[in-house]
């Protein structure tokens, strides 16, 4: 793997599997919307090029680079708050996901690793389990079980490799969402004890430099029209999680279980199983959910120093 595309290049995920490629040497043409670019390192060996992925194929005569091996495609609208459920939108998602699998095969690229998410698994249990009511947030997830079904077929019928990785929970330095690990630590900062459900439901979470390292091994040696889980190697119930979170940035102050009621699925820890990703590509996740959660602590000290 020696050039590659990457589509929401300035997002958080793309944003780190750009420095991580960048610092082993692989040249990247990076796509985000106008004007969001600064999230990219400076170097030689990136090149941006405004994208709109509703329009994917207009970049096409736009890209003067040559000899692009794979595409990794991370782009996607409202993969947040309350655009989870906008039904239209997750079905466009689908749609370009499937438009952006075809411009890397008019790019002459050979392979494709798309970002999916475990949410894919949790979407199919919740809805085809008997009599369960699930919510809205679903939708979001229906939309990537739907682009991953559709790529597979696309992708097998005019030749390309497709390898999708679904990630479990991505956290970490660079990150502003209002996810939970963001808006536990910013409690935690301000000495508010934080509030959750009884937290026996099955959990993974993999700090932002794993998920890089990740894609770049997928991308290197993943096997086409297969799936690779990003995860820790180390799921266990959420409580758990967060009691090693207290312990690392907040001691003293109480975390509250109990309160919140449960309204997801519970996954299996099979779910959860990274062996496949550990064998066919040696990724294997380095920093603990401890040490990942100090520095996003830290870091968000800093930007809520800026914003004062």
């Amino acid at each position: 793997m020696k050039k590659v595309i990457v589509t929401g290049a300035n997002g958080f995920v793309g944003g780190a599997l750009v420095k991580e490629l960048v610092a082993n040497d692989i040249e990247v043409i990076a796509l985000d919307l106008k004007g969001h670019s600064d999230n990219l390192p400076k170097s030689e060996k990136v090149k941006f090029y405004a994208f709109d992925l509703s329009n994917a194929q207009e970049i096409k005569n736009k890209i003067k680079e040559k000899d692009i091996d794979t595409f990794y495609h991370f782009a996607w609208a409202g993969s947040a708050g309350s655009a989870r459920a906008d039904v239209t939108l997750q079905l466009n998602n689908a749609k370009w996901t499937i438009d952006c699998l075809k411009l890397a095969k008019k790019l002459g690229c050979s392979r494709f690793v798309n970002a999916g998410s475990i949410m894919e698994l949790e979407t199919y249990a919740a809805t085809f389990k008997e009599e369960n009511r699930p919510g809205l947030g679903y939708i979001y997830g229906s939309g990537k079980l739907v682009a991953h079904a559709m790529c597979k077929s696309v992708a097998a019928d005019i030749g390309i490799d497709l390898v999708w990785a679904m990630i479990t929970n991505a956290y970490g330095v660079g990150e502003k969402s209002p996810r939970m690990v963001n808006t536990t630590i910013q409690k935690c900062i301000k000495g508010e004890a934080p509030q959750f459900t009884a937290g026996t439901q099955n959990y993974d979470f993999v700090y932002i430099d794993d998920v890089a390292r990740a894609f770049r091994l997928i991308g290197q040696n993943g096997k086409p029209f297969c799936e690779y889980l990003i995860g820790s190697s180390n799921a266990k119930p959420l409580k758990e999680f967060l009691l090693e979170m207290k312990e690392a940035i907040a001691p003293d102050l109480d975390f509250i279980f109990g309160d919140i009621p449960f309204t997801g699925v519970n996954q299996s820890l099979d779910d959860f199983d990274c062996k496949k990703t550990e064998q066919d590509t040696g990724f294997r996740a380095e920093i603990s959910f401890g040490e990942g959660c100090k520095r996003t602590r830290d870091w968000w000290l800093d930007v809520l120093k800026e914003n004062d």
